[in-house]
């Protein structure tokens, strides 16, 4: 897929990976929408594209009806809409017993149910570009069950689900469909797990090198893209011999248990 004058709609494009995907489908021609609900993170956004580039942004909360609308009108007005970036979500980390409804319900809300309510509502607007496509943003934690991360991996697991079961639902309306599973980014939802980091041999990657694989996957119309690496291999022994992850993982669990960062 060629990206020159492409328009794509990116939720949570106001920091971290998003950002960098707005930055990235730019450089390469396309036209971003920029979509959070910070307006001066947005205009921070919009300030790092091509000037001549007309970018838009939509202050928007996408797990709200009224803020999806706003959305959808938004890229109704440009005409059509050749990609959807389903980006914006939430890290809850920690022990599953020290987590509140709150904390469960927006996950959930951000994570699962708004990403594909977005993509429900835009299948209209999606439908009028020759080559459209859905890019939902997982995790490599959306294959591999990982402890501390219980709710985030039960919602990544279900954007992996939705869309493969998509993906085959719309392939007789030409709509692609994208599954990137980066591995962890530094970003700012990296500080509510910096405990964690060290003990678990996390590698994080830089935004702007998980924008440049997730964008190149969508030029090639790629069905999944995954963070190249270790994390790549685990995948593979998660699916073929699950119990040697699972000797890994309760060893290092067992080991912070009682530790400070049982939050």
């Amino acid at each position: 897929m060629l990206l020159e004058g492409r328009s794509v709609a990116i939720t949570g494009a106001g920091s971290g990976i998003g950002r960098a995907l707005a930055i990235e489908f730019a450089r390469r021609g396309a036209i971003p929408i920029l979509i959070g609900r910070n307006a001066e993170k947005l205009a921070e956004t919009a300030s790092l594209l091509p000037a001549a580039l007309p970018a838009k942004t939509c202050v928007a909360d996408i797990t709200s009806a009224h803020g999806r609308e706003a959305i959808v009108q938004i890229c109704t007005a440009r005409g059509q809409l050749d990609i959807l970036v389903n980006n914006a979500g939430l890290v809850p980390s920690g022990l599953l017993s020290n987590l509140t409804d709150s904390e469960l319900q927006n996950a959930v809300m951000t994570n699962v149910v708004a990403p594909i309510a977005l993509t429900r509502d835009l299948l209209r607007v999606l439908r009028r570009s020759d080559r459209p496509r859905i890019v939902n943003i997982g995790s490599i934690f959306g294959d591999i069950g990982h402890p501390h991360f219980a709710a985030y991996c039960a919602t990544k697991f279900a954007l992996r689900g939705f869309s493969d079961a998509i993906r085959r639902e719309l392939a007789a309306d030409r709509i692609g469909v994208t599954y990137a599973a980066p591995r962890a980014t530094r970003t700012g939802a990296a500080d509510g797990f910096q405990a964690l980091i060290a003990p678990y041999g996390m590698s994080l990657d830089r935004p702007e090198a998980v924008a440049h694989q997730i964008v190149s996957a969508v030029e090639r119309e790629a069905a999944t893209v995954y963070a190249a690496g270790a994390e790549r291999l685990f995948v593979a022994i998660q699916r073929l011999l699950p119990r040697l992850v699972d000797i890994a993982l309760i060893s290092k669990a067992r080991k912070l248990r009682t530790g400070p960062v049982s939050r």
